[in-house]
């Protein structure tokens, strides 16, 4: 069983930048794909960014691409999301989740385990 905790998310002014932290607990975390999700009120959960099990390959959702770094730090147990040029459309919860299998999947239902959230304002 993984257990995650987020942090790192705030307040900023449109142009800054964050990072984002999630602190993993359990023994299979250096094994599942992580990723990190954002919710804004009203809409649906969305996929922002996800790693594998290496950190050799990672992923993006188109608004991320240029904009954002996801890392992971197996020996910390942590997963790490940079954000820069932040936007006030980013304004979001935004989650870290974990998923069992080997395969990279962007869909919410592939997660099984999820942290609190960690909330990020961007004021224009």
């Amino acid at each position: 069983q993984v257990q995650l905790v987020e942090s790192g998310g705030g307040m900023v002014q449109a142009g800054g930048s964050l990072r984002l932290s999630c602190v993993a607990s359990g023994r299979t975390f250096s094994s599942r794909t992580l990723s990190w999700f954002r919710q804004a009120p009203g809409k649906e959960r969305e996929f922002v960014a996800a790693i594998n099990w290496s950190g050799a390959s990672t992923y993006y959702a188109n608004f991320m691409k240029e904009r954002g770094t996801i890392s992971r730090d197996n020996a910390k147990n942590t997963v790490y999301l940079q954000m820069n040029s932040l936007k006030p459309e980013d304004t979001a919860v935004y989650y870290c989740a974990a998923q069992p299998g080997i395969i990279v999947t962007t869909k919410v239902s592939e997660y099984d385990t999820w942290g609190q959230g960690t909330q990020v304002t961007v004021s224009s």
